[in-house]
């Protein structure tokens, strides 16, 4: 499997989520803890369950700077008026891709993650990640596996 792509996204497009403020984006720990609460307790109550049935059904995983700090969430693709949850704008433009596979859903996105800030993004010098966010989704392989990307909004440097 090849390392990322380019995609280019030709319109803006918005994600509805829930999440947490991750008031030091280096507290990798207190971060984990921070933002499995969260993805627990919009799991317990429904809301994850009401954002997906809204949407094309498919999970995202975000990360965002929302009002200058650091942001991750759990939300889905679209611009839906649920209480609690934020609108996410995400803006066209080329993307890099990040794909990856595995047996375990709930760790993929975090693999897929790790693998991307741990030296990709190095390895890819004719582009540069800007932002405002990025997002990732976990799916079934139908193999007994599963298959997840990273998409994250970049810039082509100059020559």
């Amino acid at each position: 499997m090849k390392e990322y792509s380019i995609q280019t996204i030709s319109e803006n497009y918005k994600m509805t989520a829930y999440g947490v403020a991750l008031g030091d984006y280096k507290d990798w720990a207190g971060n984990a803890a921070k933002t499995a609460a969260k993805k627990a307790e919009i799991t317990e109550n429904g809301k994850l369950a009401e954002l997906l049935a809204l949407s094309d059904g498919q999970e995202h995983q975000i990360n965002y700077v929302l009002d200058g700090q650091a942001w991750r969430g759990f939300g889905v693709m679209g611009e839906f008026d649920v209480e609690g949850a934020v609108v996410l704008d995400f803006l066209a433009g080329d993307y890099i891709v990040v794909p990856g596979t595995g047996a375990d859903k709930e760790r993929l996105a975090d693999e897929i993650t790790g693998k991307v800030f741990g030296g990709l993004l190095n390895q890819i010098p004719e582009y540069s990640y800007v932002g405002p966010g990025n997002s990732t989704f976990v799916r079934a392989d139908g193999a007994g596996g599963f298959y997840g990307e990273m998409w994250l909004r970049s810039q082509k440097n100059p020559s």
